[in-house]
């Protein structure tokens, strides 16, 4: 587990995904770790802590313990409730375990996209579609043209956008785009890849990001809109 400090209250860990295999690490594929995302309102600040996309250490490990004394912590010193974002239909990972463990203490939700529930395999608390916000401060983004419900995430105060699928880490500062195969099968869903997935990523570039958390890949932590541009004219993910 590699655990990165974004800013106060804000921080992207990363765990190990259990339905990673060897033939998922090609060129347009994906790596074993995964990104998660921590962020906590300001004290005296209304709203939840938030995370996206959470997935835990595995099960019995000496950083799993760590993990959650850490969060435990975090939680009950924070006195706020759990709002869990979940930014597409695959990435359901451990919300749930998430949601029970804090539901009784402060209270946890989850939110996710109304198109994505059918993939999820469980009911959100909470359905979101069009563009809103979660919370003061934390923006749902819907992206078209990759795959239903798929979902950015925009945290104003920090000028953080959090991707799901949408946008990987390439390293060294630098970003790439989902590639066609991530995208949802048929003619129809090729046709809306090419036709409106990069145009609804560059809309994201007027929110003027600093930092890209990207679920898969390494986080981009300064000049984040750059990275972002430079990755809509360039090819995507494994081309």
């Amino acid at each position: 587990m590699e655990v990165t400090r974004i800013a106060d209250g804000l921080w992207r860990w990363t765990a190990p995904h259990p339905e990673w295999t060897a033939q998922s690490d090609r060129p347009d594929g994906w790596q074993r770790m995964v990104g998660s995302v921590y962020f906590e309102p300001p004290a005296g600040e209304a709203g939840a802590i938030v995370l996206i996309d959470p997935l835990a250490p595995p099960s019995g490990s000496a950083e799993a313990e760590t993990f959650w004394t850490a969060l435990d912590r975090d939680v009950e010193r924070a006195r706020q409730p759990l709002l869990i974002l979940i930014s597409n239909g695959y990435h359901a990972r451990e919300a749930i375990g998430f949601r029970q463990r804090y539901a009784g203490k402060r209270g946890a939700w989850i939110w996710a996209s109304a198109e994505a529930v059918a993939r999820l395999g469980f009911e959100p608390d909470r359905r979101f579609g069009a563009p809103a916000a979660a919370q003061p401060g934390v923006e749902i983004l819907p992206i078209e043209g990759l795959d239903v419900g798929e979902t950015a995430f925009f945290l104003v105060r920090h000028r953080v956008l959090v991707f799901g699928d949408a946008v990987i880490g390439a390293g060294s500062g630098r970003l790439a785009v989902a590639p066609p195969s991530w995208a949802a099968t048929g003619e129809a869903a090729g046709a809306l890849y090419r036709e409106r997935f990069r145009a609804s990523l560059r809309r994201l570039l007027d929110l003027d990001p600093a930092v890209v958390l990207p679920s898969h890949g390494e986080p981009v932590l300064e000049r984040g809109r750059d990275a972002l541009d430079a990755a809509l004219l360039a090819p995507a993910w494994g081309e």
